[in-house]
């Protein structure tokens, strides 16, 4: 009987010294989970371009000259870089259907001499044709030989799924770390999408794709040219943070090369949004340089992101 009150008693001392072990061990949980709370905040990039009245990229701007409000409300500038090291991310997505497809071989040299300039170690790029069906013919790479091989798979058809090209191109690169480009070579004739135009621009935005536009008009003068297909690739550029620009401009190599201008002289502003309106699915970004007058720069940047995650493209 008394060894098993000793027991006992020393059943009781063990409890004691664990519950003294959780209350130690409690404000360690409390702050660990404090920690995870800031970790998890999102850090929102916004890659900014800036023209000036003539027309040139203004260089020299500092983290001061900006401001950046986030649904009208001010935010503080965690990260600002004038060019952004980060890796670039770009997907080339060309249309060959009827309408362009005597383009083809072109487009294909332009892009091969396209990829050759632009790519780095740190870089990579893959490579959709989309007609009647959207395919992927090179996978994410940083080996332009690969890209090379890919370009020479293009095959043409008559219909264009535009739209769904958009989808799945942004769906793709919205997996990879970095900046995220869709470059696309179209007339903007879209006859064959499942996606609808407001789904694709979605799409670009929850993944926070830039879309670049090179718009390949077959005929200027076409009674067939498909105007409204062109509005939309350049409202597709103007609301991700990228820039539409006409093929017959200079052509594809000129078209290719302010891409690759645009890319490399980009401002990078990130922020952890302070006082947010709750119950927003998108929330609108809005970047001003305070000291400049009125009309003195061009602004570009993406108009905005959406809080919950990415919407699952089939």
């Amino acid at each position: 009987m008394q060894a098993r009150i000793h027991s006992f008693g020393g059943m009781k001392k063990c409890w004691r010294a664990s519950f003294r072990a959780l209350l130690a061990l409690a404000p360690l949980t409390l702050a660990a989970q404090e920690l995870t709370l800031h970790v998890d905040v999102k850090l929102v990039n916004v890659f900014v371009n800036v023209i000036d009245q003539k027309g040139a990229l203004a260089a020299g701007l500092t983290r001061e000259d900006f401001a950046l409000l986030e649904d009208g409300r001010p935010q503080q500038i965690s990260v600002f870089e004038r060019q952004s090291e980060l890796p670039l991310n770009l997907t080339l997505a060309i249309d060959t259907s009827g309408s362009v497809r005597k383009d083809m071989a072109e487009e294909a040299d332009a892009a091969r001499r396209f990829a050759h300039a632009l790519l780095r170690p740190q870089d990579q790029m893959s490579l959709l044709q989309f007609a009647t069906e959207v395919r992927e013919l090179t996978p994410f790479t940083n080996k332009v030989g690969e890209i090379d091989h890919g370009l020479g798979q293009l095959r043409g058809d008559w219909a264009t799924a535009l739209y769904d090209a958009i989808c799945q191109g942004s769906a793709r690169l919205g997996g990879n770390p970095g900046r995220r480009v869709l470059v696309l070579i179209s007339d903007g004739d879209d006859t064959a999408s499942n996606a609808t135009y407001a789904q694709a621009l979605e799409q670009a935005l929850r993944n926070e794709v830039m879309i670049y536009s090179l718009i390949d008009v077959p005929i200027e003068a076409s009674a067939g040219r498909d105007l409204g297909g062109e509005h939309a690739l350049i409202t597709l550029a103007e609301q991700t943070g990228g820039k539409s620009f006409y093929v017959s401009d200079g052509g594809l190599d000129k078209a290719f090369a302010r891409v690759s201008d645009d890319l490399r002289t980009q401002y990078l502003l990130s922020y952890y949004p302070k006082n947010q309106e709750p119950g927003r699915a998108f929330h609108h970004i809005q970047v001003t340089i305070p000291r400049a007058a009125p009309q003195s720069f061009n602004i570009r940047h993406r108009t905005g992101y959406y809080a919950d995650l990415p919407a699952k493209v089939r």
